[in-house]
């Protein structure tokens, strides 16, 4: 049997590579419906965040904030002993993970004034790819089907949003803030997959959204971004951003990432595209792109594709 040193020393990444071919996880069906109510929730942060009279860092920010505060009930009173006995390498993991979805947000929402939207959104949404490659770096062959699920899937993001790169430096410079939310995110989720192995969604959760907002208050006192002074419609709207996309969107990625592991977690991230298209064309009365329902299904059709990977890996 293998000795808890040895699981807790093995490199981050490598183990929650493994897990995806390992024996079953009992609860795939559950971790699959959570995982899409997950989506929705995470659906609803383009549309909400466009939608919110508030500077960008100061949305991403209070997101955080609301949700460290929702979850610190819980977090002291029913998993005090656990968050207590966290250990020092899950502490440390968890705390990266907070940082890099703190970079995630702190260069991603800017890039979204520096470039076209649509570029944005097609180069954040390199998730999976880079999500991939780090697996692939860290030790682990994922099959032939993950690259070609990724692939698809991403292929799918391309039909709705477009590719429509500009040469300004003022947009090459967003562009590359996007990508670099990309690779970011991709190291969120396979640091998540790492700790979630041994600690709680509350626990792991807690400790890296406070990362993050400690990071993202930072940013926005250097920054100057105003924290306060909101209309109360602004904080509805924080508060509605704070339950969907924060508590029932990633927090819920935390939960299901153990069981179904980085590259299905983080290929079915790529349904937000098309989501949030839809949440935008029925609330703010935007409508969506003539290539929403077809990249929809290529999308769909990319994350099958993954979830048989894994499938047949667990088979062999």
């Amino acid at each position: 049997m293998t000795s808890a040193r040895t699981r807790s020393d093995a490199p981050p990444g490598a183990t929650a590579a493994r897990a995806e071919t390992a024996h079953p996880h009992p609860g795939v069906r559950t971790d699959l419906f959570l995982l899409a109510i997950a989506i929705s929730g995470i659906s609803l942060s383009a549309p909400l965040i466009a939608a919110t009279a508030a500077p960008a860092l100061a949305i991403a920010f209070w997101r955080n904030a609301m949700a460290v505060g929702a979850l610190t009930p819980l977090a002291l009173v029913r998993h005090r002993a656990e968050l207590r006995g966290i250990g020092r390498r899950n502490l440390l993991l968890a705390v990266a993970a907070g940082a890099l979805l703190a970079v995630h947000f702190g260069v991603w929402l800017p890039s979204l004034h520096m470039t076209s939207v649509a570029s944005s959104t097609a180069l954040v949404t390199t998730t999976p790819i880079w999500t991939t490659l780090l697996m692939r770096l860290r030790g682990h062959r994922p099959p032939a089907l993950v690259w070609a699920g990724t692939a698809l899937a991403f292929l799918g993001v391309v039909m709705l949003t477009g590719v429509d790169l500009s040469l300004s430096p003022r947009a090459l410079a967003g562009d590359a803030l996007a990508l670099s939310g990309g690779m970011a995110a991709a190291g969120y989720v396979l640091l998540g997959a790492e700790v979630r192995r041994t600690v709680g969604t509350v626990t792991y959760s807690y400790v890296c959204y406070a990362t993050t907002t400690v990071l993202l208050l930072a940013a926005c006192l250097f920054s100057g971004s105003s924290l306060a002074g909101y209309s109360g419609d602004t904080w509805l709207k924080l508060a509605v951003l704070t339950v969907t996309a924060q508590l029932l969107g990633h927090s819920l990625i935390n939960r299901v990432v153990k069981g179904l592991g980085p590259s299905v977690t983080s290929t079915a991230i790529l349904l937000e595209t098309p989501g949030a298209a839809l949440i935008a064309a029925l609330w703010l009365g935007q409508t969506p792109p003539v290539a929403s329902c077809p990249a929809l299904a290529v999308i769909l059709a990319g994350l099958g594709l993954v979830i048989m990977a894994g499938r047949a890996a667990k088979k062999g």
